[in-house]
């Protein structure tokens, strides 16, 4: 039942991706989105530890920082990703991971490389070229592969957190040190950039990015530190139904049928690779 903290989560990382589309819609940069974002998500999270007394003390501080830069790069990329695609597009896109994390589970956990994962790869590729196929214009080849790339970063996360959740750290922890990671290095990223007058409209959008990010965290962090780790990856796909509805009520995004088709494939894909790479040997 842990797992299903990843369906609460899918909503909120859906949210999440409103606000940062909204964002940049706004005009605000990726470097202020990703600022706002992690410095509000900081000072949720200190004040939620010390309401609950977590110790931040941990022999684990390695791991936390290789947890955290990856987590600035995965959610960097994925912002960017927001603002050049449409929302289900890019989410979708994204939330191949659970692939990614999977030949990372083959290569570095040992899990055997069978004819249901290969079957589940080919789904997931084949749901990206479904998705894909309306357009080669540059913009949207580009915004596909930054994408990716986030998705790439995002399984390494997940993978990080699977890690550290079975190495006895508390999510709230983990939520914690991610969040001050990410608003040291994003500070050190605003300090170069253009900052343009916060409105009253971009403060509500900017602090529901970090909300809905802090509440995603905890709540992804929690499924992937005491659920199945493949499980967990699977209910990602939850978010995708969340952007597109989303997208059909703030923006008006209509995705045909290969669309859909696609989303479909890289969704069943996920399923798939946490069927038969849980499976006994």
């Amino acid at each position: 039942m842990q797992a299903l903290w990843m369906i609460v989560a899918g909503f909120f990382f859906a949210g999440m991706g409103v606000c940062v589309k909204l964002s940049a819609n706004e005009g605000y940069s990726l470097a202020e989105i990703v600022f706002y974002r992690s410095v509000i998500m900081f000072f949720i999270m200190l004040a939620l530890v010390r309401w609950r007394n977590v110790r931040l003390a941990t022999p684990h501080w390695h791991r936390h920082l290789k947890r955290g830069v990856t987590g600035f790069c995965s959610l960097s990329v994925f912002f960017y990703a927001i603002s050049l695609l449409p929302l289900a597009t890019a989410v979708t896109l994204n939330y191949t991971s659970p692939i990614f994390l999977m030949l990372m589970l083959m290569f570095f956990r040992g899990i055997r490389c069978n004819l249901g994962i290969v079957f589940a790869l080919g789904l997931g590729f084949l749901g990206v070229v479904f998705l894909l196929h309306p357009s080669f214009e540059e913009q949207i080849l580009f915004g596909a592969t930054v994408a990716l790339a986030s998705a790439v970063l995002t399984a390494m996360v997940y993978f990080d957190v699977s890690d550290l959740g079975k190495r006895g750290e508390p999510a709230a922890r983990t939520v914690f040190y991610f969040s001050f990671i990410s608003t040291m290095l994003g500070a050190a990223w605003i300090a170069f950039s253009r900052l343009n007058p916060l409105t009253l409209q971009g403060f509500f959008m900017l602090v529901g990015t970090g909300g809905f990010a802090t509440l995603g965290q905890l709540a992804m962090t929690r499924a992937y530190s005491h659920g199945k780790v493949l499980l967990s990856a699977s209910l990602t796909y939850t978010t995708v139904i969340f952007a597109t509805l989303f997208g059909v009520i703030l923006w008006g995004e209509h995705l045909g049928w290969m669309e859909f088709l696609g989303m479909a494939l890289v969704i069943v894909s996920g399923v798939c690779a946490n069927y038969f790479s849980s499976r006994k040997k």
